[in-house]
């Protein structure tokens, strides 16, 4: 099928996998505005419509730490249980309605506790919101599968008490970890002993590298730190001359650690210049592992039907490429062998069989 040919729906219903997107990057604006007024925070603006503009507007800066910055009003609203319930069933709803198959969402527990809630007490009321979302997706006949990666700070110092939470709630729908947060000056090296502490527990764990840090930080998370997958590292192409992979580059490659890419987040916060020319399609060519995410649905004004959609129009992708990139992410996700593969076999391949 030739990309020409994808029409907008056509995409909206291929199955897909997201690996890289944050619960509040994500919610509604509507919801944003009826939270913050039952809370009393003061938002930009209280139309939806507007709201959704506004946090475009402000992502398209080109700077990282300010696009971080616009968290301010989905945090605000998700300091109580109720906030919490409403925005991780609806995150899953609204998976379901691109067509997702199977996510993974994370967020920072620390940053929900402004309210009086406990680490533990949030990472308690996300999960009971998602099996909530999950179980209404179910009976409307669009199942989709959410699993949570708790992510700690790297630039405060409560990383390893997420780390521990991590551990705590392996059984009850967490299956991994991550560190977020403003990457350069921040390495993760700086956390050994979360890291330590996930390998010895056997949970597996992604790090954010390769955004605003480049090379240094991608060796860290990988070669000294453990990651088993890359948050973003675009910046992987700076150990690429000429189509000839470095020693870092082949290492990533050759040992299929997924990089976790999000196009459009990319361009807001600088680390891409163009859909065209973002590093997902070369590094796919290339043969490396690369899944296509959204990072934060809200802030860059974006679904996974859009990112396929730019890059089916922009880049050239094909039915096989965005087939490709899906496999990649259930094959890399944090979920047990035998149901990645059940996914892939009975849905992902199914569903693509059509446009194929």
């Amino acid at each position: 099928m030739s990309s020409t040919r994808i029409d907008a729906e056509t995409l909206r219903r291929l199955p897909k996998a997201v690996l890289h997107d944050h619960l509040d990057g994500g919610l509604r604006p509507a919801t944003v505005v009826e939270l913050a007024e039952a809370v009393g925070h003061t938002l930009p603006t209280t139309d939806p419509d507007e709201l959704a503009a506004w946090y475009v507007e402000a992502a398209n800066s080109g700077d990282l730490v300010r696009y971080i910055a616009t968290f301010e009003h989905t945090l605000a609203v998700m300091q109580t249980r109720e906030g919490l319930l409403r925005t991780a069933e609806e995150y899953v709803l609204d998976l379901a309605a691109d067509g997702v198959v199977y996510g993974e969402v994370r967020y920072a527990p620390e940053l929900n506790t402004r309210g009086g809630l406990t680490m533990r007490e949030v990472v308690e009321t996300v999960q009971e919101g998602l099996a909530a979302g999950m179980a209404k997706a179910a009976a409307a006949g669009t199942p989709v599968r959410v699993g949570t990666l708790l992510c700690g700070m790297r630039m405060f110092d409560r990383v390893r008490e997420a780390a521990d939470l991590a551990v705590a709630f392996r059984d009850a729908g967490v299956v991994g970890f991550d560190i977020a947060g403003a990457e350069d000056g921040f390495p993760p090296a700086d956390h050994l002993d979360a890291f330590a502490h996930l390998r010895r527990e056997s949970v597996p764990f992604t790090i954010h590298a390769g955004e605003a840090h480049g090379l240094p930080s991608i060796h860290q998370a990988v070669q000294v730190c453990g990651a088993q997958r890359i948050g973003h590292g675009v910046r992987i192409t700076e150990d690429i001359v000429e189509g000839k992979l470095g020693r870092l580059a082949g290492w990533v490659r050759d040992r299929r650690i997924a990089l976790e890419m999000c196009p459009t987040s990319n361009l807001q916060t600088g680390a891409a210049t163009s859909i065209a020319e973002h590093p997902i399609t070369a590094l796919k060519d290339l043969g490396f592992r690369v899944t296509l995410n959204t990072d934060n649905r809200l802030v860059s004004g974006t679904t996974m039907t859009r990112e396929m959609s730019l890059l089916v129009e922009q880049a050239g992708w094909t039915a096989e490429d965005l087939r490709t990139v899906t496999v990649n992410a259930v094959k890399s996700g944090f979920l047990p062998f035998d149901e990645r593969n059940a996914l892939i076999r009975d849905v992902v391949l199914p569903g693509y069989a059509s446009v194929l």
